[in-house]
């Protein structure tokens, strides 16, 4: 299969990395950006790590720009992927962490709602590009995808599923419901929905707070959620994951769901944004077939997309229209107002690539007052 990979930052390498060693001999793999040179430099080094392990992966280097719609569906259609991933941004959102630490935690209480036109936008341009260049790759989003895929999704321009966010704490979860039962962690297996801002929730505090969340606990194949104390089991994970190293955890999600989208047998993942839903799901992958969203007994998936629905407001979603206009919590976007001087209670997508470059340039302006 021809695997493409679109923006190799942080996370972006280590999933290309990650994907790429586990499967040098399968499939071909290519590489696209803005700046081809870094991309073969660190191609190099990916190829390097191969010889040592007696690969010779096939990897292709190509110039693209995802902001520029034409030149992109003109690249694509010549490349022809199966698979794309990509993780694109125009600024991280913890690029705040180098701000001086009581900036940064009165702006991280605004959470990653606010800034969202700064993955939007590159996202946004890569999917129509993918419409206009008419490849039917299967389309892996890195970036904000509980949020991002369910915009999208609402002028049919959806990626096929994201990575990582809930799906981080999976294995944690595991591991932590495992010592209180006294048993293995591959004993213990879990349906868990919730939207980003959960992750962060538990990640900082310990706990889940008032967000809503469903986890369903199997032990050998059977419901054990009645045995599971929730809040001893959350107090556990900011002591085993710590957030500034979670990219790693990112990657090997990510990893998981390309793979189960090359397999010939079906594989089951936690991942957000299936098919242009809002939030994360338990979801089973088949090569050639649709996603399917997997529900234990007792809980719709009207009732699984409510509960994200919910969560996505302590993300500072308000709601999403059904245009892709995005409404963002006022006490959320208050703190943006405040510190950076924002302001953008409802965002349609016409006004997207405006307001990214409009938030960019006020952070800007404030991280210049601390160097």
């Amino acid at each position: 299969m021809k695997v493409l990979f679109v923006g190799l930052g942080n996370l972006g390498s280590q999933v290309k990395d990650l994907f790429l060693l586990r499967n040098a001999e399968r499939h071909t793999f290519m590489v696209a950006g803005k700046r081809p040179t870094y991309l073969r430099e660190r191609i190099g080094l990916t190829a390097y790590s191969a010889m040592q392990l007696d690969l010779s992966p096939d990897v292709q280097v190509t110039s693209l720009d995802v902001l520029n719609v034409d030149q992109t569906a003109q690249t694509l259609s010549v490349l022809k992927p199966d698979i794309l991933f990509c993780a694109l941004t125009l600024q991280p959102w913890l690029t705040m962490r180098k701000l001086p630490p009581p900036v940064f935690e009165a702006l991280y209480q605004a959470t990653t709602g606010p800034w969202l036109p700064l993955t939007l936008t590159p996202v946004y341009q890569l999917m129509q590009a993918i419409k206009q260049s008419g490849t039917d790759a299967r389309v892996i989003n890195g970036s904000f995808p509980d949020t991002i895929n369910a915009v999208l999704g609402k002028v049919g321009l959806a990626p096929t599923i994201g990575i990582g966010n809930l799906a981080n704490a999976v294995p944690a979860l595991r591991q932590s419901i495992a010592l209180d039962l006294g048993l293995s962690a591959e004993q213990v297996e879990l349906l868990v929905y919730g939207h980003h801002g959960l992750l962060h929730k538990i990640l900082h505090d310990g706990d889940a707070g008032e967000i809503p969340f469903h986890l369903t606990v199997y032990v050998n194949g059977e419901d054990r959620s009645h045995l599971i104390e929730r809040k001893t089991v959350f107090a556990r994970l900011p002591t085993t994951i710590q957030h500034e190293h979670t990219q790693i955890l990112t990657a090997g999600s990510a990893v998981s769901v390309i793979e189960a989208m090359t397999r010939s047998t079906s594989s089951l993942v936690h991942a957000p944004g299936p098919d242009g839903l809002v939030g994360a799901y338990p979801v089973r992958i088949e090569r050639d077939g649709p996603l399917e969203v997997v529900l234990p007994e007792g809980l719709t998936l009207a009732e699984a997309i409510g509960i994200n629905e919910d969560g996505q407001r302590f993300d500072g979603i308000e709601k999403i229209e059904d245009d892709g206009t995005v409404w963002f919590m006022e006490k959320n976007m208050a703190i943006l107002k405040d510190i950076l001087g924002y302001d953008c209670r409802r965002m349609p997508l016409s006004e997207v690539e405006g307001r990214a470059r409009e938030l960019q340039t006020k952070y800007r302006a404030l991280a210049s007052k601390y160097r």
